[in-house]
């Protein structure tokens, strides 16, 4: 070998080395900003869950805890005491199963139709669906009120669950992902074998959308768990509050047992925790379909 090939080759040599030292000096930078947002994430619901364990005096010492303590039955039944807590989470629990199962009907319903029909008046009709999105939520609270006295449904769970079945962002996400994932060639064989619409519907389209339709029960589970607003405008007796409503009312600008209320919070985000560890899966897969063509 020559001197100038022999220096070409600890020339590349050199090269690669540079290069595969600068991607992994990439790849654990990128794993340490991961890992540091990660952290920062995690460090209120790690106090939440050592403050439950603790009473109001030990949380408000300096320094605060940092670890578990003691008290976390005794507040517990404190809570228990101020609350029909466990009633307070079947209500949470009974609203947001049943909306996640209203919304993911309807709006798989509605964003078929949107995807796969020709109707008149269907682009002014779907404009309308996208515009009541830029709406505040708020503007809502007046006539949602005003129309569940007028129907009797105040102080009632349906009041939660029925209004929002069909939302502007389901009817949406459904549409784009039943236009993109079923062929419409796949629906007129449905039809030529027979099928009537909703057994097509029902038959061939729902069982292929499951990463959508895990995407969309994940969010609606999640938004009605915590939704504050609209219990704390239709309803009224204690034993019929939802969990965050019921947690906010045994607040008191004084006299807040803190360590109860820790306590509850922390029992509260148990099933958003494991709704969310249970469709993590169908999350990532409905927000990343369609983005690699191949």
């Amino acid at each position: 070998m020559s001197a100038a090939s022999a220096t070409l080759a600890a020339s590349a040599a050199r090269s690669n080395g540079l290069g595969a030292a600068a991607a992994w000096s990439a790849k654990f930078g990128a794993y340490g900003i991961v890992g540091v947002g990660a952290l920062i994430m995690f460090t209120p619901f790690y106090f939440m869950f050592v403050f439950a364990t603790h009473t109001s005096a030990e949380i408000f010492s300096f320094p605060p805890p940092a670890w578990f303590g003691a008290s976390a039955l005794d507040n517990l039944k404190l809570l228990e005491e101020r609350l029909p807590f466990w009633r307070n989470i079947g209500v949470s629990l009974y609203v947001a199963l049943m909306q996640t199962a209203l919304t993911l009907f309807f709006c798989s319903l509605g964003g078929y139709a949107f995807a796969v029909y020709e109707f008149r008046f269907k682009q002014p009709l779907f404009a309308i669906v996208m515009g009541s999105m830029i709406i505040p939520a708020f503007m809502g609270m007046v006539p949602t009120f005003m129309l569940m006295d007028f129907i009797g449904w105040l102080d009632q769970p349906r009041a939660l669950y029925v209004p929002g079945a069909a939302g502007a962002l389901g009817i949406f996400l459904m549409r784009q992902y039943i236009g993109t994932a079923i062929p419409r060639e796949l629906i007129e064989a449905a039809r030529i074998d027979g099928c009537g619409e909703f057994a097509i519907y029902w038959r061939v389209v729902l069982p292929l959308i499951g990463p959508a339709m895990g995407t969309l029960g994940l969010i609606t589970f999640i938004n009605s768990w915590n939704n504050f607003i609209t219990p704390l405008v239709v309803m009224r007796s204690v034993e019929n509050y939802t969990i965050p409503v019921a947690l906010r009312s045994i607040q008191a600008p004084n006299n807040t047992e803190w360590g109860a209320l820790m306590v509850g919070a922390a029992i509260a985000v148990l099933p958003l925790l494991i709704m969310f560890f249970v469709a993590s899966k169908r999350l990532i897969e409905g927000l990343t379909q369609g983005a690699v063509k191949g």
